[in-house]
C-alpha cells in the first residue's frame, strides 16, 4: 500500500470557484508582502500537500517546538521550520487577525495569509538548532541571519496554482498517488537528487529498483549554493536516462519545488516527509545526505531516523558507491573486498571541473550520452 499523507492529512488551500472570485474582486484592499521565488515556493507546496499537515506559514509555537524538538505541536514529525519573514515596518502594519495578500516579485498575486500570529524569533538560535552550526560559511545559517526579524504565522489559501517551473514534471502529492495506482504500484522508492545522474546513483537507482514497484525520481528543483548544477540540466539528464536506459513501466519523474536547506539529519527527515506526502514508502538516504562541506558526519543523516521509528516511510541505507577496477563494476563496501587504489570514486569536485572544461568524467563516473548533455551547456553551474 503506498504510504498514508504525514499526519494523516493531504492538505489542499487551493481558492477554488466563487470563493477565487470574491477574494480577487478584492486584492486591492489587502495589505501586500512580496515573497521571493522560494517562499512563492514554500506558498505553493504548502497549498498543494507537498508540506503536510502544514496550513500556513508557522507560529511561534509551531517553529518553537520544530527547533526545539522536531515535531510539530501535535506532536508530528516535523525538523525544518517553515517561516515567512518580513520587515518591522510591515509587521507594524498588520493586525493579528486580518488577511494579507502576498505577491510575487513580479506582483503576481500568489495567495491569502490569514495573519493568526506575528513575532520575533531568536534567528540564531533557529541557525544552531537546525543546522547545528552558526558558522556563516554554511549556506543555510548565513541564509537564517539574513532573513528579516519579524515572523508572520498563519494559514494560507492559494490563488495562483500555476505549475512553473517545468510545468510537465510538477506534480502533486494527489496527481502522483493517482499515477502510482494506475501503474498498480503498492510499494515506490524516492530518490532525492540535486545532481545530474551519475554511475554510482545509477547503481543505487537500480538496486532500489530490486525491492520496490517503482522509482521515483524527484529532483530538488530550488535555490541552491555555488557551483550546484542548473536545474534544467539535472531534469535532461534524467530525461535521457528515462528514455534510453530504465524500463518504461517503472520510473517516473516530477520535480520538487523548493530550495536546498542543507541541513543535512534534519534535512533528510524533511525530504523523506515530502516523499511520504507524494506517495512513496521508501527513500534513498545515501552518504551524507542534504550535507554540504564538513558539518555533517558521513552517516548522521541515516541514523537520524532512528529517532523517528514511527515516520511512515522506510529509508534504504546506501554506502558510497563506486568502480572497482578489479571487480569490473560499480560496487560498495559491502560488495567489494579492494582497496581505494582500485576504485575510482565519483566526485562531484571532479565531475565538475570536468565537465566546465568540457571534457567527459571517465566512462566509470558517467556515461558518455550524459556527459554529451551536461557538456552542451554554455554556462551549466549556479552562480
Amino acid at each position: 500500500m503506498l504510504s498514508k499523507p504525514h499526519g494523516n492529512k493531504l492538505i489542499k488551500r487551493i481558492l477554488l470557484g466563487e470563493r477565487k472570485k470574491e477574494v480577487e474582486e478584492k486584492v486591492d484592499e489587502y495589505i501586500k508582502i512580496t515573497l521571493d521565488k522560494e517562499l512563492v515556493k514554500d506558498a505553493r507546496n504548502i497549498a498543494r500537500g507537498i508540506f503536510s499537515p502544514i496550513e500556513g506559514f508557522m507560529n511561534k509555537l509551531e517553529i518553537e517546538t520544530v527547533v526545539g524538538e522536531m515535531h510539530l505541536p501535535s506532536g508530528v514529525a516535523w525538523t525544518i521550520p517553515i517561516i515567512l519573514d518580513v520587515t518591522k515596518e510591515k509587521a507594524d502594519k498588520i493586525e493579528v487577525g486580518e488577511h494579507v495578500l502576498l505577491i510575487d516579485e513580479e506582483d503576481k498575486n500568489i495567495a491569502l495569509l490569514f495573519v493568526e500570529d506575528k513575532f520575533l524569533f531568536d534567528k540564531r538560535k533557529i541557525a544552531q538548532n537546525v543546522y547545528g552550526t552558526l558558522d556563516e560559511s554554511h549556506p543555510g545559517v548565513i541564509e537564517m541571519l539574513r532573513k528579516k526579524d519579524f515572523f508572520l504565522g498563519g494559514r494560507i489559501e492559494l490563488i495562483d496554482d500555476s505549475r512553473e517551473p517545468f510545468p510537465e514534471f510538477n506534480l502533486d502529492p494527489r496527481e502522483t498517488r493517482v499515477l502510482f495506482r494506475e501503474k498498480g504500484w503498492n510499494t515506490v522508492v524516492a530518490f532525492q537528487t540535486r545532481n545530474p545522474i551519475h554511475r554510482a546513483h545509477e547503481y543505487i537507482q537500480r538496486c532500489a529498483l530490486e525491492v520496490v514497484d517503482g522509482l521515483f525520481i524527484n529532483p530538488l528543483m530550488g535555490r541552491k549554493k555555488s557551483g550546484d548544477f542548473r536545474d534544467g540540466i539535472i531534469l535532461e539528464s534524467y530525461k535521457k536516462m528515462m528514455t534510453d536506459f530504465y524500463p518504461n513501466d517503472r520510473v517516473v519523474m516530477s520535480i520538487l519545488p523548493t530550495r536546498m536547506h542543507y541541513a543535512g539529519p534534519r534535512e533528510a527527515i524533511h525530504h523523506a516527509i515530502m516523499r511520504k506526502n507524494f506517495g512513496c514508502t521508501h527513500i534513498v538516504i545515501g552518504r551524507d545526505h542534504a550535507g554540504v562541506g564538513k558539518f555533517y558526519g558521513t552517516f548522521d543523516a541515516q541514523k537520524m531516523f532512528e529517532k523517528f521509528p514511527d515516520i511512515g516511510i522506510e529509508p534504504l541505507k546506501f554506502e558510497h558507491s563506486f568502480y572497482c577496477k578489479k571487480c569490473e563494476a560499480v560496487a560498495t563496501v559491502k560488495t567489494c573486498r579492494h582497496s581505494d587504489a582500485d576504485r575510482v570514486k565519483p566526485s562531484g569536485t571532479v565531475i565538475r571541473e570536468m565537465i566546465s572544461k568540457k571534457k567527459f568524467p571517465p566512462l566509470e563516473i558517467m556515461r558518455k550520452e550524459i556527459s554529451e548533455i551536461l557538456t552542451s551547456f554554455d554556462n551549466p553551474f549556479v552562480e
